[in-house]
């Protein structure tokens, strides 16, 4: 539960967040395992703080999700690659309904009439969500794609990087002016 009386003004999304839904004339209900705060600002603004916070802008963690897996509406975002934080919005971003959930947390979800869907986080909590189930269905698909893509790239790249030094350093020059790696 939240502390009586206590808002905060600011909230930085971290490893125990599960969720930031609107609480109401621009502010917001920060979920986490274990807490519950009520922040002075939107959840939208949380998410881009955030992201800023953590060395990139929302607009370019939006970027990086349109060139790794193509979406664009209602886009995951990678908050923090580094501690594995990933987020979708419930709705498109600048409506005043839209929650935003950690991937990481959800242990299940079930249908809750036509428009609602009741979202189980791990840690045995439950929330009647008001979004279609298929639409949350959908939210966590394109959030497991973009984890998935962002693994293989980065393992794609610790491969890379696992090479002996004369094989990354002995490139040859392409007449377009490109460059290559022995392999």
């Amino acid at each position: 539960m939240t502390e009586k009386g206590r808002v905060l003004s600011s909230y930085e999304i971290n490893p125990y967040t599960m969720m930031i839904r609107p609480a109401g004339d621009g502010y917001s209900e920060v979920i986490e395992a274990g807490a519950r705060y009520l922040v002075s600002c939107r959840p939208f603004d949380i998410v881009k703080r955030s992201c800023a916070y953590f060395g990139s802008s929302y607009s370019g963690r939006r970027d990086g999700t349109k060139q790794l897996i193509g979406i664009t509406y209602k886009a995951p975002i990678i908050v923090d690659p580094y501690t594995s934080i990933y987020l979708f919005p419930t709705a498109s971003p600048a409506s005043p309904q839209c929650a935003w959930i950690s991937h990481d947390y959800i242990a299940s979800y079930e249908k809750n009439g036509p428009y609602a869907t009741v979202v189980t986080f791990q840690n045995s909590e439950s929330f009647d969500l008001p979004l279609s189930f298929y639409s949350l269905e959908n939210q966590v698909s394109r959030t497991a794609m973009l984890r998935i893509k962002f693994t293989q790239n980065m393992k794609r790249m610790e491969k890379f990087n696992k090479k002996p030094a004369h094989l990354l350093h002995n490139r040859a020059s392409e007449p377009n002016g490109s460059y290559w790696i022995n392999e």
